[in-house]
């Protein structure tokens, strides 16, 4: 449905007119700078631009009051008694053109106009408070359409994400005893002696009356920060949480003084960090996510990041993650901190078990942040985008199969010779129906190591599946692929002579018991329930899929996967975070029509359809992660910080 870009050039307006090195970094080309970018990517121009209009007094007054206080000639004479605020004789017309934004921006997602978008604006909001403006804050952008959202259309479970630096106090203020909005917000804290330095940005601090638990902090004790401690956050506390809550929207608080580079921030997150993070919350709520700009002050790292955050709005496929997949020490501590918070008020982290998982010791110790970007930040990890985002390789095409229009039916197939030269070793690739199927598999597979094609769903009978999936494994791994992730489901073993060398991590979701045969053979039943299979997934797939870090992914739904749609939807979706993008989703041919077109369609960047309410995982579920956690977990570093917490 699109993705729309919010703007308006008089944001630009306001700018220091004093001296004052506390707001010196909050300037007008913070702005420019991000739109200059979107501009040379070609991602404005695939956007629907909105210009954003004003809010009105009633729209402000929704979690304002006195806001005519706010008068132009009175601002300049208000900030010294605002902290870290310097008015400007337009910051009145910019602030509300930046709680507009939010506004439109909201209305445009939850009429259906468009699916997603980012409202581009100055000032920021996050810290503004219900009577007092704060930390460059005028109004609550973001607060402002929670509210909005609410009360013009009916919503009644809003997650807010800030994924800024720096504690979003206003909005916990605003909404700290409100069961509607389930507020997130990490932040550098530094035990307190960051700002803001409040004692309520704590982990401990929860909400309060009926929000209790739905306020989380995640303090950062720490500077340096990255891209592994970044998504490990999100797979053990955020993302647990938000699908318990099952939000209708996700509104995000996107300051990028949480990118490296930043002067504010200090930490060590590249920009395609946040290209994963929006990919991860674009699997909850059907996908409407609406990213109002917060915080961001170095300048490269502001703009390569919001280009990031766009692109995977637009659908792009995330490119991989640099650096290692390894959290450090103290954000495993945080990370364990918060859950040990809010596990007696959410049923996903209160699975039985006699005591926490303890934290490994001689884990990595967060590194100081550089004085300059690193070379990740001066050479962006920007993948050549293929002429075919998404093919479909079926041997008899269903007329009944419902596409997107760029999805392509691949009519192409590998040379016969070549074909059976691959499919000689199995006895059940020989008959004709069989051996038609992996040709045009081994065609598909060849144009996504070739960079032609980015993901693809291919077909087999069933009674070849196990053979199909072996040679797709071999061809990737001799074409090209350095690292493969194979999740197979159902009645699939393992290729008995699959090399332990590294270079492929088997996943078996089966049904059988749960076994680590090696740190790259893994088994475990297929969980029951679907609480059970979100912590399987956040707990053990990915994490693990994230520390492996495969350039090509293989998913495998073989005789007696026993997944639905929905359920197959969201794996698809949350695997293709991985590799950038690369996913070969190979189904057996009697599966049913509707099967390949929703994995078609998540594969091509729509959002997969909400799993509702989770139910809580089974013990049996839980006794085969903590026994599987329990084995990897040395090998595995992403698995520290497990989905469990000890019921209170």
């Amino acid at each position: 449905m699109g993705t729309a870009l919010v703007y308006h050039e008089d944001m630009t307006a306001t700018r220091l007119l004093w001296d004052d090195p506390e707001c010196e970094i909050e300037r007008p080309e913070r702005l420019t700078a991000a739109l200059d970018r979107l501009r040379q990517r070609g991602l404005e121009q695939r956007c629907l631009l909105l210009s954003a209009r004003e809010a009105s007094e009633e729209e402000l007054g929704l979690v304002h009051r006195e806001t005519q206080v706010l008068g132009k000639e009175e601002l300049q004479a208000l900030s010294g008694q605002f902290d870290a605020i310097c008015f400007h004789p337009s910051t009145f017309h910019c602030a509300r053109l930046a709680a507009g934004a939010g506004l439109q921006l909201v209305d445009a997602v939850l009429t259906g106009a468009v699916q997603n978008g980012l409202a581009l604006v100055r000032p920021p909001g996050h810290h503004s408070q219900r009577a007092a403006a704060n930390g460059f804050c005028v109004f609550n952008n973001v607060a402002i359409a929670a509210a909005h959202a609410k009360q013009k259309h009916g919503l009644h479970r809003i997650l807010v994400v800030d994924w800024d630096v720096h504690h979003g106090q206003g909005i916990q203020y605003l909404f700290e005893d409100d069961p509607s909005i389930l507020y997130f917000s990490w932040h550098r804290y530094e035990h307190g002696r960051f700002w803001p330095f409040l004692r309520e940005s704590d982990a401990d601090a929860v909400g309060r009356g009926q929000g209790l638990g739905f306020t989380v902090n995640l303090p950062w004790n720490q500077v340096g920060m990255g891209n592994a401690d970044y998504v490990a956050a999100f797979l053990h506390l955020l993302l647990p949480l938000a699908f318990e809550f099952d939000p209708e929207l996700v509104l995000v608080s996107a300051g990028f003084d949480s990118a490296i580079g930043d002067p504010e921030g200090q930490m060590q997150a590249t920009p395609e960090c946040f290209a994963h993070l929006t990919q991860l919350l674009q699997v909850l709520a059907g996908g409407r996510v609406c990213a109002v700009l917060e915080g961001g002050y170095h300048l490269e790292s502001l703009a390569e990041s919001v280009c990031m955050t766009v692109q995977t709005l637009l659908g792009d496929p995330a490119p991989p993650l640099s650096g290692s997949m390894v959290p450090c020490q103290s954000a495993l501590e945080s990370i364990q901190s918060a859950r040990a918070a809010q596990a007696p008020h959410w049923k996903s982290l209160q699975l039985q078990e006699e005591r926490p998982p303890p934290l490994l010791p001689g884990g990595p110790v967060c590194k100081g942040a550089a004085s300059a970007p690193s070379s990740l930040l001066d050479q962006p990890c920007l993948c050549p985008a293929p002429s075919v985002r998404t093919a479909v390789a079926l041997t008899a095409p269903d007329i009944t199969l419902v596409l997107p229009p760029d999805v392509i039916q691949q009519e192409g197939s590998a040379l016969r010779e070549e074909t059976e030269a691959w499919a000689r070793p199995h006895e059940s690739l020989a008959r004709e129906e069989a051996l038609a199927a992996l040709g045009k598999l081994l065609y598909l597979l060849d144009g996504m190591l070739d960079g032609q094609v980015n993901s693809g769903i291919a077909a087999t009978p069933a009674s070849a599946a196990a053979a199909t999936l072996d040679v797709a494994i071999r061809r990737g791994l001799s074409h090209g692929a350095q690292r493969l992730l194979c999740v197979a489901l159902g009645q699939l073993d393992r290729p008995p002579d699959l090399a332990h060398d590294g270079r492929s991590l088997w996943l078996n979701i089966r049904g059988k018991e749960a076994a680590a045969l090696s740190m790259f053979h893994v088994s475990t039943p297929l969980p029951a329930m679907t609480g059970g299979f979100l912590s399987c997934i956040l707990g053990l797939v990915l994490p693990l899929a994230y520390s492996f870090q495969p350039d090509l992914v293989l998913v495998a739904l073989g005789p007696g996967h026993g997944l639905q749609g929905r359920h197959a939807a969201l794996l698809a979706a949350m695997l293709r975070g991985l590799a950038g993008g690369r996913v070969l989703a190979l189904l057996e041919e009697d599966s049913t029509p509707q099967l390949a077109g929703i994995l078609a369609r998540v594969l091509n960047g729509e959002a997969p359809p909400s799993l509702g309410a989770s139910s809580v995982a089974s013990p049996e579920d839980v006794r085969a992660l903590m026994y599987l956690r329990g084995q990897l977990e040395p090998q595995w570093k992403m698995l520290q910080v497990g989905a469990f917490t000890p019921q209170k």
